[in-house]
């Protein structure tokens, strides 16, 4: 990762996104995969954001 804390916490917010994109796609086709996968990326977005957090807390 780099060193720029807003820029991981607006990546971390986008995975979010396509996360529950996903999720919600694997619903409504019946996926249980796709609900899975959307899940993952919602939680690595979850913790990217949290590493930007924690770099800018720390003036990373």
């Amino acid at each position: 990762m780099n060193g720029n804390g807003k820029e991981d916490q607006l990546k971390g917010k986008g995975n979010q996104a396509k996360g529950e994109m996903k999720k919600e796609w694997g619903k409504m086709t019946n996926d249980p995969e796709k609900i899975v996968e959307g899940e993952h990326d919602k939680d690595k977005g979850k913790a990217q954001e949290h590493v930007g957090k924690v770099k800018d807390a720390f003036g990373r």
